[in-house]
């Protein structure tokens, strides 16, 4: 599976991502805004991996992509499609590193999955954001998703925004 934009290509992520997964999942705005995974070794950064992103692609047809640069290959971070138990409708999901922060990729990379869920006749796309992400609350309103509530996923979890 692959997607290409004007600057970015999505792909399946797979084992050999663990170094990026686990720089990822442990830097901060991943941290603040979306949660701690625990992952903390490249060995879990592989599980991690496998157990959720490549399982996805299987048993959903769809997943969190890899998104890199198509100049230079670097990876920038990810974006896809998401089946949570916990929700009724597919949701959409992102992160970057740091470094590419506010260069339009997130928005880039967000069209281009919501492209592919019209084309996969999956509707409604739903988001989640902590109420405090500015940014990715900006976001959601320019991919024309609107606040519908807020909802606790699970009893051990913060409140989150529910963007529909």
């Amino acid at each position: 599976m692959m997607i290409q934009t004007e600057r970015l290509t999505l792909s399946h992520l797979d084992e050999t991502d663990a170094d990026f997964m686990l720089a990822l999942l442990n830097s901060q705005g991943f941290l603040s805004y979306i949660g701690d995974r625990g992952v903390r070794t490249q060995q879990q950064a592989v599980e991690y991996i496998l157990d959720g992103p490549v399982k996805s692609y299987r048993e959903n047809g769809f997943g969190m992509y890899r998104v890199q640069l198509r100049a230079t290959g670097d990876v920038v971070g990810l974006c896809g499609l998401v089946k949570r138990p916990q929700l009724e409708h597919v949701d959409i999901g992102y992160a970057l590193l740091p470094e590419y922060f506010g260069q339009g990729y997130a928005i880039e990379a967000c069209v281009a999955v919501m492209q592919e869920a019209k084309e996969k006749n999956i509707h409604p796309v739903v988001a989640i954001v902590d109420s405090n992400n500015g940014p990715s609350i900006s976001l959601l309103k320019k991919l024309g998703l609107r606040f519908h509530s807020t909802i606790q996923l699970t009893p051990d979890d913060s409140c989150v925004d529910l963007y529909r």
